[in-house]
This record gives structure tokens, sequence and C-alpha cells, in this order.
């Protein structure tokens, strides 16, 4: 077989005649990207965008041998622990170079290492990467950070936020400081109108459990939070997953469109029409972590037909020809059986055979003259050196800019679930049946009334606790978002969520001890009623922190609710309440218990130290005399005060280290 001739391999390699004018734009320092009827193809309808924040500055990215390679987890094997470790190749020998005005689109079957590919060369891919990226010669920076935009497969948005208040809010903390607010929100309006949502700006964009926008307008909003930064570097994760052929044209035109204002766009996509094939400048075709392909789209089949691939007649779209030479599957050829290569008959090889086969062929063909132009010292814009930037430029946005975004984002989207009609239903039936069963009870009945204090201690410790653990777990996805594209400090995101929750998580439990305090028959006094209000609330905050401190920790809701429940088994029993005479060797657990403290406030400020009971017919006797009581010592009321406050504290701190130790940096 006669390998392909150099000519071929130099316009596939983009260094012949290309569709795509890309001197201009490489040679100038910043680009306008308003896109004027004449630089597009008249056949696609591609959106003029015209962002005013920052000039565009084009980035040319190459990357060099990527390899990638996980640890496969074996704990639990049937050969126990000293079982040995496996590992698994997801990327080997990847190599590539997208100039800007290109849209290059990965290709390959499912598991062929695509998402892993374009999470590398977006900065997000934490581990052991080998080879070499570069973004207009320098490695990855918090500059280059800022000028990418990157759009997750799986769209993360809050559901309760309609399409404006999303791109505004998203626009409020990724743009320039030097911007003023209402700039950042008419970027977000230009936004809107130019990927076609005005018609549902005012639409909230919903999620599983109610309707929303639609599939394609979801994803042209996840485009435009990366396009409002108006970023030099695009990359996007399967954007036409589970859209229809029109809307999915619609995503990619809009892509195309993007790519010639001046940016570089690299795109995956699983099996794209012949429409959308049509579209992509370059490809990068990938088959079990190797590549078999990289180069101008529209010479794929030049190339694999002079390997000795021709498709036949059933093959009408260039991508399902790819996709099953990804997969090892040999076309129908044209061409006889004589043709061989190393004695071997192309036409007879399995599947394994013929990868191998095609990853030789794009090593011995491809590679060589695309390692040049890798090489090759282009001339463009140079981004400044990562030791050149200053740490003040590591945010656009100041930290209490930051705190005031985020804690209005964040009171807007959960009043929904705070506030919701059963969870409303919860405590207010929870309050007026506890109330009936406890009512008008008297100091006659003093171990009732203990009872009350007691409950409103465990109730207000768990269902505050139970409610937290699921704060992070949830908010995990969007945090891994919009952290990895440096929109905020992780700091001003916990204390916004912080201040956020006291508006949220006091209401409840103020109505719930309004109610039952004054049907339960407690002291009629509107100081001791204040008093254990703000105990009770007090409780709340520390069982809340808890909660989050477990959340963050194990970021798993399951296991985490399990290990609660174990938690607050352990503070009833040993609140002071159901036993009395503790052990002393586990006696100590009382004094790691919130619920311990809020108890014994509520006593002490429920009852005065000469104010007595009846204890038998004609008989009274001091409430501190009695054993429920006098067993819990009442003396050190501010000590209890100060142990709910480290806990306060200490929990709230630990939440925030393991959130920090767990986010990417």
């Amino acid at each position: 077989m006669m390998p392909p001739d150099q000519e071929t391999i130099s316009v596939i390699m983009g260094n012949g005649p290309s569709n795509v004018p890309l001197t201009d734009k490489r040679d100038s320092v910043s680009i306008s990207i308003n896109v004027s009827p004449s630089s597009r193809d008249h056949d696609q309808q591609e959106p003029k965008f015209s962002i005013f924040s920052e000039s565009l500055r084009p980035v040319t990215l190459k990357f060099e041998d990527v390899a990638y390679s996980i640890n496969l987890s074996t704990k639990g094997g049937c050969f126990g622990p000293n079982e040995p470790k496996s590992t698994r190749t997801v990327l080997n020998g990847v190599s590539g170079i997208v100039r800007p005005c290109e849209l290059l689109a990965m290709l390959g079957p499912s598991g062929s290492g695509k998402t892993t590919l374009l999470t590398a060369l977006a900065g997000r891919l934490f581990g052991k990467l080998s080879g070499r990226i570069t973004y207009n010669g320098h490695p990855f920076s918090s500059t280059m950070k800022r000028k990418t935009g990157f759009v997750r497969q799986d769209d993360v948005l809050y559901p309760h936020l309609t399409v404006l208040e999303t791109l505004t809010y998203a626009a409020l903390l990724r743009l320039p400081r030097e911007l003023t607010r209402e700039e950042k929100i008419q970027q977000a309006e230009l936004v809107i109108a130019e990927l076609g949502l005005t018609r549902c700006r005012n639409s909230v964009v919903g999620g599983h459990l109610f309707r929303g926008v639609s599939g394609g307008e979801r994803k042209r909003v996840s485009i435009g939070q990366e396009m409002l930064v108006n970023p030099s570097l695009l990359l996007l994760d399967e954007p036409t997953s589970g859209l229809d052929s029109t809307t999915a044209q619609r995503i990619v035109s809009t892509l195309r469109g993007l790519a010639r204002g001046g940016r570089t766009v690299i795109t995956t996509i699983h099996q794209p029409s012949s429409r959308l094939y049509r579209m992509f400048d370059k490809v990068v075709v990938l088959s079990d972590g190797y590549p078999i392909y990289s180069g101008q789209a529209g010479r794929v089949m030049e190339y694999f037909g002079s390997i000795g691939y021709v498709p036949g007649h059933n093959y009408v779209n260039p991508a399902d020809f790819l996709l099953d030479l990804a997969n090892g599957l040999v076309p129908d050829l044209k061409q006889d059986d004589q043709m061989e290569s190393n004695g071997v008959e192309v036409d007879h090889l399995d599947d394994l055979a013929t990868k191998q086969y095609l990853i030789s062929s794009y090593r011995k063909n491809l590679y060589p003259a695309l390692k040049a132009e890798i090489h090759r010292n282009l001339q463009g814009p140079v981004l400044p050196s990562p030791s050149l930037l200053s740490s003040d430029n590591q945010w656009t946005t100041s930290w209490w800019q930051q705190f005031k975004v985020l804690l209005r984002r964040g009171l807007q989207e959960r009043k929904h679930e705070s506030y919701s009609g059963l969870k409303v239903f919860q405590v207010m039936s929870v309050s007026i049946l506890s109330g009936l069963l406890w009512w008008h009870s008297d100091t006659a009945h003093l171990q009732d009334q203990v009872g009350l204090l007691f409950f409103f201690s465990i109730f207000w410790g768990f269902f505050p606790m139970f409610n937290a653990i699921f704060t992070f777990p949830q908010e995990q996805p969007m945090l891994i978002k919009e952290r990895s594209s440096g929109m905020y400090r992780l700091s001003s995101y916990y204390f916004a969520r912080m201040a956020g929750d006291l508006p949220m998580e006091l209401v409840l439990p103020t109505i719930f001890i309004t109610i039952t305090y004054w049907m339960g028959g407690l002291k009629h006094s509107l100081l001791t009623f204040a008093l254990t209000l703000l105990i009770v609330l007090f409780n709340v905050l520390v069982s809340q922190g808890l909660g989050l401190a477990l959340g963050a920790i194990l970021m798993d809701v399951k296991q985490a609710t399990t290990l609660a429940s174990v938690i607050m088994l352990v503070f009833l029993l040993a609140g002071g309440y159901y036993i009395q005479q503790i052990p002393q060797f586990i006696a100590w657990l009382k004094y790691i218990s919130f619920s311990h403290y809020c108890y014994k406030l509520l006593i002490g400020v429920q009852y005065s130290a000469n104010e007595v009971f009846r204890c038998g017919i004609g008989k009274h006797c001091k409430v501190m005399d009695f054993s429920g009581i006098r067993y819990l010592g009442l003396d050190h009321k501010w000590w209890d005060v100060t142990a709910l406050t480290l806990m306060f504290v200490g929990y709230r701190l630990l939440a925030y280290v393991a959130l920090r130790m767990g986010q990417p940096h």
C-alpha cells in the first residue's frame, strides 16, 4: 500500500488551502468580534456578537502527546486488600492545534476519551496528565482561566431563577469591576438577544421536578453564561446531546458564528448529522483513547481513502464512517481485496487489528506533520507569563461584591425550598399537635413541662441538622462549575450561604415556639418566652452547623444521614432527660451534646431558684430539688452558652475547611 502523498498530508494538517481566513486574525493583538455578513458562510445564519466588555484576545491552542491514566478501584475485591491495582489508559498520545476562527470537533464512540481530553484542554482535569498543552505558547494560568468558557454536558443551572436572572447574576460575578452594574446587566441583555432567548427571558429555567424552558434553550443559557466574559477559548461537552436535529443545528451554527468572530471553539460531539459535520473546520477522531485522525474536517475522506478505507454508497454522513472506523468496523470497500498492509488483508482484519492499523497509520502518516506544525513558531499575540500575573488580578470583582450577589441569588433561589408548603405544613402540624398534647400543663405536672422543654431541644436539633446535610452535596456541581471558572472566592460563597440561611432557618422555629410555648402552659412571662426562643434559635444554628460539616466532609447524602442518625441518637440519650446517672466511663458524651446544653439553659430560664411545685397532697417542694433538674446542675449557665458558642464556631469552621479541601484549586 502506498502511503499518502506529502501534499495530501499538508492539506490535512492545515498547511494547504483552507476556507477559514486565519492570517489577519492571528496577526492582530485584539479583534473586534462584530461578525459582518461577508465573513460568514451564506448558507448559515450565525449570530452577530457585539460584546463590549473587553477586546477579544485570540488564542492558539496546541496539545501534544497528551496522555492520562486512572487507577481502577480494587477495594472490596475477592483477593483482599493486597490485590494489585490496575490502571486504565484514558488518553494516549493525542495531539492537535486549533487557531482562532476555527471550530474543532472531537469525535469517537462512548468511552473513547473525548470528555477527558476536553476537560484537560480547559485546565480542569486534575491528576497525572502527561504531554504538553499550551495557550499562545504558555501553560494554563489564571488569566487564561478568565478567558476560557467551559460548557458541561449537563446543564448545571438554578431551576427557580429565570433566564434573565441567571445571566444577570453571572454577569455581576464574572464581568470586571470596571464596568458598572447597569453595563453588566446590559451585557446580559445583549447575550439574551444574540442567542435568541428573548422569548423566554422571563421564564424559569426549570429542572427535574418542574417544567421550565426547553432543552435547547437551557443549552443556550449555559452557553450564554460563558459568553458573558467574551471568551477567547470556548469548550463545550456534547452541546447537542438530547436535542432534536433542528435545535442541534442551531446550536452548532451558533458555535460556528462564535468561532468566526475570532474565538477558538472546541466541542465534543457523539454522532453529528452530515449537516453538522460540514460546519466543522477540524476534527479529532479518538478510538479507545488513541487518535486515528487529527486535521481538516473536509479532508478526512481523502486521508482514509489513501490508507485503504473508502466508504461505500451506504455512507452519506462522514461522521458515521468515522465512528465505524473508531469502533474497528471495516466499511464496505470499493477497492479490491488486493490491498494489503504488512501482508495482512485490510478487509479481513478483526476489530482490534483494525484499530491498531488505524492508530499506526496515524502515527506514521499524520503525526510527523502535525508535530512539525505544533512546533512551528507562529506569530501571534502572546499571553503574559503566569509568573507575571498579579494576585490582585485573580478575581474580577471584590469580595464584598461577590458576597452581595451570592447572598441575593441564594435568597431568591432557596425561598421556594425553605418556605415550601410541605415544610410549612410539617412544622405547623407538629407545633399544634405538641401544643395540644401539653395543653396548659403547669408545675403540678413538672415532669411533663420538663419533657416539653427537652422536646424543644431535640426536635430543633435534628430537624435543622438533617436539612443542612443536603446543602453542600446538592450544590457541589454548581460550586465546582462556578469555582472552576473563577467566578468567586470560596469564602464569599460560604459566608453568603451562612448569612442567607439565617432568615431561612429561623422563621419556622420562631413560629413553632410561639405557638407551642403558650399552648403548653409554660411560664407566662415575655422575658422568659424571649429567652426560650433565643436559646432554641441558637440551638438551631449549632445543629445546622453540624449538618453542614457532615455534608461537607462526606459529600454523600446517604452516608451523612446515616452518621447523623447515630449522632442524634447519642445526643438524645445523653441529653440529661432519659438517663440521669450515666456511668463515669461514658459520661463524657453529654459534654459533646448540644442538646444537653440547650436543655440545661431552657430549664434554667424557665424556673427560678425559689420556685416551688406541688409534690404531694398539701405538700410543696422547690423546683430545683426535683430529681430531673437537680441532676443537671444549673449553676453555670454561662459555661453552657460558651460551649454552644464554641460548637457554633467550630462546626462551621470544620465545614469550611472540609469544603476547601474538597474543592479543586
